[in-house]
């Protein structure tokens, strides 16, 4: 069935690939803060293994909405671990030790790059691809990840 939401086929196509690439980096940082909360190891074990948990579940909830989002402009949205590796701009893990600072301080390099790739998508999918949704969409997926580098930048301190 054609979908008639007021944006053009092209700029659909363009705003779920984008988006597409979003949930790539997402599902990339998701399993990173789940191999953290796995593989933690320190005096601080379980403090840090419960705060990697409570971000990996945000995570879980920023991914399903943006599967569904690319799903509500009529697109399906990538499934596999294959696809994710191909869009994703994130790295896996790369640290050495499995202690808290070395975690997340990688995680927080990952936040901070997901936040300005989506701050580079707000205008252009208002402006150029006339998606005030997706634009209004990332915009609070972007408060969401400056809120979680907050917490993690806040375990770096002293």
């Amino acid at each position: 069935m054609k979908i008639s939401i007021g944006i053009t086929d092209p700029n659909r196509q363009t705003v779920a690939l984008e988006l597409s690439k979003i949930l790539a980096d997402e599902t990339v940082l998701y399993i990173k803060t789940k191999n953290a909360h796995w593989n933690i190891e320190g005096a601080d074990f379980f403090d840090k293994h419960k705060f990697f948990e409570t971000q990996f579940g945000q995570l879980d909830e920023i991914i399903d909405s943006i599967a569904e989002r690319i799903r509500s402009i009529g697109h399906y949205a990538p499934a596999t671990l294959k696809s994710y590796l191909g869009l994703t701009h994130l790295t896996e893990a790369s640290s050495e030790k499995n202690d808290s600072h070395g975690f997340i301080k990688e995680l927080l390099e990952d936040h901070e790059s997901i936040i300005i790739v989506l701050r580079e998508h707000i205008k252009s999918f208002t402006s150029v691809l006339h998606d005030a949704g997706s634009s209004d969409f990332v915009t609070g997926l972007m408060e969401t990840h400056e809120k979680m580098a907050w917490f993690l930048r806040a375990h770096l301190v002293g």
